[in-house]
């Protein structure tokens, strides 16, 4: 059940990525709409946590706990500060806050599948 939301995750950061990268080069701020997206992911990153609880309660697989709940909480950090970042900013560089935060939480979701053994 990890593997598919983790695709799901990296999919749609790297969309929303694309979309913040397709404003930045139009010289645009961030619109409402893409923080919608980011508040999509951050509900599928919340679920993938609630799972990777669940499975880590029951000891499958074996991983370390202390890097595993980093990964998951940075992950789920990192999209709502670059969200309050980007709305308070009003520039093109909201933009690219934005870009830089779906990239980073896309790159993380890759490394907790390589933490969980799946990679």
């Amino acid at each position: 059940m990890i593997v598919p939301l983790a695709l799901l995750v990296g999919a749609l950061c790297l969309a929303l990525g694309a979309w913040a990268a397709w404003f930045v080069v139009r010289d645009r701020a961030v619109v409402l709409r893409q923080l919608w997206g980011a508040a999509v992911i951050e509900g599928v990153l919340v679920l993938q946590a609630a799972i990777a609880g669940i499975l880590a309660a029951t000891g499958s697989p074996d991983v370390d706990g202390v890097l595993l709940w980093g990964y998951v909480l940075t992950q789920a950090l990192v999209l709502p500060i670059a969200a309050a970042w980007a709305f308070a900013e009003r520039t093109r560089w909201s933009s690219v806050v934005l870009l830089v935060a779906a990239v980073t939480v896309a790159f993380l979701e890759f490394r907790l599948l390589q933490i969980w053994g799946t990679v």
